[in-house]
């Protein structure tokens, strides 16, 4: 099964920009989209971004949408979230998570993604 770790999350201020990184093990990381899921306390995980395996393809939240660019590196095995323009409201740990079949279409929920990392704090002050 593949691990994922993210990194990058940390405490910026409403305005700024943080990029998270979410490192993959496996061969097979090409084959799969990759998503960005995000959970603030006391609310459900929520969908941010996905992208496609090949990378032709992306998806956002509304709430993100403009504001938030995912991309992938295949040959570095990593998927990436660029966070611009941060509100408060962005508060929140940040899950990568891998689809659950390969080649499959960029999806939205929970339940189309097979593997989670830790997740990375991310704060945004006012």
């Amino acid at each position: 099964q593949v691990q994922l770790v993210e990194s990058g999350g940390g405490l910026v201020q409403a305005g700024g920009s943080l990029r998270l990184s979410c490192a993959a093990s496996g061969r097979t990381f090409r084959r799969y989209a990759m998503g960005w899921f995000r959970q603030a306390p006391g609310k459900e995980r929520e969908f941010v971004a996905a992208i496609a395996w090949s990378g032709s393809s992306t998806d956002y939240a509304d709430s993100v949408k403009g504001r938030f660019t995912i991309f992938r590196d295949n040959a570095k095995i990593a998927v990436y979230l660029q966070m611009n323009s941060l509100k408060p409201e962005d508060t929140a740990v940040y899950y990568c998570a891998e689809a659950a079949q390969a080649y499959s279409g960029v999806g939205r929920n929970r339940a189309d993604f097979g593997s989670w990392g830790q997740g990375t704090q991310v704060t945004v002050s006012s």
